[in-house]
């Protein structure tokens, strides 16, 4: 099983906000209902369920969303 998150892009490391978001989950019978989650919170899924936790790189420009 795979857990495909990405950094968000409005947290910095000394923020109590969570950083990271799920994009998706490949394989297995696990459900997600958070928009985002904390590191630890993520390790301790993926270490209970066996999963691998994939960072999905970002471009740095901020290219493909938002409003035009």
């Amino acid at each position: 099983m795979k857990i495909f998150v990405r950094e968000r892009r409005r947290s910095d490391k000394g923020d109590k906000k969570p950083r990271y978001r799920v994009v998706g989950v490949q394989g297995g019978d696990l459900k997600i209902y958070v928009k985002r989650i904390r590191k630890c919170e993520l390790d301790e899924i993926a270490k209970s369920t066996g999963a691998e936790v994939v960072l999905l790189e970002r471009d740095g420009e901020g290219k493909g969303g938002g409003k035009e």
